[in-house]
């Protein structure tokens, strides 16, 4: 019997077959369950043929569009394992990638296809398909996907699958190291949807969402798109991340959910929000780091019922939710865990921590990865006990509210104080001047470790870091004061939105600290 997320786009088409599935937002072309069904089952009917089977992997480069979701239903069907892809990493960065995984099969899009090419050789990669641009799929320009789908039977592939079998592996983001394949399953895929469902207040066949984050990150496909996708929903998908793009998108396409990360729900208030109807939004959420206050106070003044979501690609993703009535009432919360989760926090010695105290986050539940693929040492280690230990620094208040202080490497212990990078940032962000804001820690004769600001000023605007420390002498213990100010034009991230810290450590660790 086929338990896997192959099986969804099956289940719709008997259902439900002429409800859309898929939109692609760059060209407007609409995509029904039965279509989906029809395509994928050729798409997998085309790895089988490729002598793609049961547990091979194959990998995709992808920028969004609906031929994504095709391609991650086509392997499931054949019961190999998708490999995700970060589409702005180099070639050598992808070759590891794909060496360590064994793919041999990749679908690549037009704009990376030379790049995977090249990170190809030397790899078990057999053959690589290319999905055309947006451009491309416009003009109507040859297709080698199309080609491929056209050319086998619509029949459908059937496949045993179970729950517990690996459906996807997702490399980390590599800031620090190789980075690892998480092992994710059709269950912890499953799972994940049902949390989804849960503090959703209840997603339905009818919901629809707009997809502008990245498919290849777990937010992106984790948040919304399956969980939608496995109730017989819509996505709307947009080959990547504009502001206007997204703005208008709403209003033409008019989603009942969205999620982005908080650099694009920046983005998305700094395009102007006045005159925009975005009344269609029944929610939204933002994760993948902690969201500014002001950013959720400006959506809540155009009637965003916004969101905020706390998880990690080992938790496929979804541990905790901060809901749209408690955002500001308890800012700084990634509220308490899903429906389907334990959380603990323990000290360094496993001790539960009491509430107030900070430890080390733990989590427990059926949406929780199997480990990393490859690499038993570093899965005992997050798996010690039978609780994922995340990394993350947390606390938990009286009232059952988890906040993330850091991650166990951002900590910065300044003066023998421990100082939570995190807290600093939202008060600085509060400043109107501050575009982004980073925090770290560089070393420090007199301190150990300085605590240092790296700051982008709003466009128009001027600050001097001697302003901006006197601003925070006002609003935050002296310990935690930034001792230095550098100013950028804008903060290194990573393609899902998160600050690389460890190349702002990079830059600054020798710089001159100001000793006050």
């Amino acid at each position: 019997m086929d338990l896997g997320i192959g099986s969804w786009p099956t289940n719709h088409a008997t259902r439900t077959p002429e409800r859309v599935a898929l939109v692609d937002g760059d060209t407007g072309r609409k995509f029904t369950w039965l279509d989906v069904e029809h395509r994928t089952n050729a798409l997998a009917a085309a790895l089988r043929s490729s002598g793609v089977r049961k547990g091979d992997r194959v990998a995709f480069c992808c920028f969004n569009s609906p031929h994504v979701m095709e391609v991650l239903f086509a392997i499931a069907k054949v019961g190999a394992v998708t490999v995700a892809l970060n589409y702005r990493l180099a070639a050598p960065e992808l070759n590891y990638v794909l060496a360590d995984s064994a793919s041999t099969f990749v679908f690549a899009s037009t704009q990376v296809i030379e790049t995977v090419r090249e990170a190809s050789e030397g790899t078990p990669v057999r053959e690589i398909i290319e999905i055309t641009a947006a451009q491309s799929r416009r003009d109507g320009g040859p297709s080698p996907y199309e080609d491929l789908i056209s050319a086998h039977s619509t029949e459908r592939v059937v496949t045993p699958i179970d729950h517990d079998d690996l459906a996807m592996l997702m490399y980390t983001s590599g800031t620090t190291g190789f980075p690892k394949g998480a092992m994710l399953s059709h269950g912890n895929h499953l799972w994940n949807a049902f949390n989804n469902i849960a503090f959703s207040e209840g997603l339905t066949t009818r919901d629809s969402t707009l997809v502008m984050a990245p498919l290849f990150h777990i937010g992106g496909l984790g948040i919304f798109t399956l969980p939608i996708a496995y109730l017989g929903g819509t996505a709307i998908i947009y080959e990547s991340f504009d502001p206007q793009g997204w703005l208008d998108g709403v209003e033409q396409h008019r989603p009942t959910m969205a999620f982005l990360v908080p650099a694009m729900w920046g983005s998305v208030i700094g395009a102007g929000l006045d005159g925009r109807d975005l009344s269609s939004l029944r929610s939204a959420l933002s994760g993948g780091a902690p969201c500014p206050l002001v950013y959720i106070k400006a959506l809540q003044a155009h009637g965003v019922a916004i969101m905020e979501g706390f998880g990690l690609t080992e938790t496929a993703p979804f541990a905790c939710v901060l809901g749209p009535d408690e955002t500001v009432t308890h800012a700084g919360s990634v509220g308490k865990p899903v429906l389907h989760d334990e959380l603990r926090i323990i000290d360094d010695s496993g001790y539960d921590v009491a509430p107030g105290e900070v430890g080390e986050l733990l989590i427990k539940g059926p949406n929780v990865f199997q480990g990393y693929w490859e690499k038993p040492a570093a899965t005992a280690e997050a798996l010690h006990g039978g609780w994922f230990h995340s990394g993350d620094l947390a606390r938990r208040d009286e009232q059952g509210y988890y906040y993330i202080v850091d991650r166990k490497k951002d900590m910065v212990i300044t003066g023998g104080e421990n100082v939570y990078p995190a807290e600093i940032e939202q008060t600085i962000y509060q400043h109107p001047a501050v575009a982004e804001a980073a925090v770290i820690g560089v070393p420090s004769e007199q301190w150990g470790e300085a605590v240092t600001a790296v700051v982008a000023v709003v466009p128009g605007m001027e600050l001097t870091a001697e302003e901006l420390i006197a601003w925070m002498r006002q609003r935050q213990a002296g310990f935690k004061v930034p001792k230095v100010v550098h100013f950028v034009d804008a903060l290194p991230r990573t393609a899902t939105g998160k600050v690389l810290k460890r190349e702002l450590r990079i830059t600054w660790a020798d710089g001159q600290i100001v000793r006050r």
